[in-house]
């Protein structure tokens, strides 16, 4: 499994970025989001950046990792204690508007 980790660019250099987000620094190819900037954050999965984030999905992803990570050491959390809404509970419309889909079914969108 792949998880992608939030990361800030620091620097920029043709074709990559150095990053930094959850403790470590990386380089990082850009070509899958294009020319960046420093202070943009990225979902970086392993050396390559997938996407472009905005501040709040940064904060979500980061509270979920932490979620993650502390299942990982034992620690009982509970999930509705998080700060965010798991995808799980969001309705059909907030599905279909995260992955830019019409909210209303159009006879273009169907299969």
């Amino acid at each position: 499994m792949c998880i992608g980790i939030p990361m800030q660019v620091g620097s920029i250099e043709s074709g990559y970025a150095l990053c930094s987000g959850r403790g470590e620094t990386r380089r990082v190819r850009t070509a899958l989001v294009g020319d960046v900037a420093p202070g943009e954050w990225l979902l970086v999965f392993i050396d390559s950046a997938q996407e472009r984030l905005e501040p709040q999905r940064v904060a979500e992803i980061n509270a979920t990792l932490d979620l993650l990570q502390a299942a990982m050491n034992g620690d009982a959390q509970d999930p509705a204690d998080a700060a965010f809404d798991l995808p799980s509970r969001w309705t059909t419309a907030q599905l279909r508007q995260l992955s830019g889909t019409p909210s209303t079914p159009t006879p273009e969108s169907m299969p």
